[in-house]
C-alpha cells in the first residue's frame, strides 16, 4: 500500500504530520513532504488516521 497525495487539494495543516509524523512533514516553507511512501504493517493504523483526518480528503491510499 502506497501513500497518494492530491498536492492542489493539501493546504498543509499539518494533521497528517501529527498523526504520522513517520511519514509526512512540513517543510520549511510550510509544503508537506512524503517521507515514506510505502505503508508498512507499523504505519499503516497511523497513516489511516492521518487519511481520515485530512480536512481537505487530500490523502489516499492505492495498492
Amino acid at each position: 500500500m502506497r501513500i497518494k497525495v492530491d498536492f492542489d487539494l493539501c493546504e498543509a495543516n499539518a494533521l497528517c504530520e501529527a498523526l504520522a509524523p513517520q511519514n509526512f512533514e512540513l517543510d520549511d516553507d510550510d509544503f508537506l513532504q512524503i517521507l515514506e511512501e510505502e505503508v508498512t504493517d507499523e504505519t499503516r493504523d497511523a497513516v489511516q488516521r492521518a487519511v481520515a483526518a485530512c480536512p481537505r480528503a487530500a490523502i489516499s491510499l492505492e495498492d
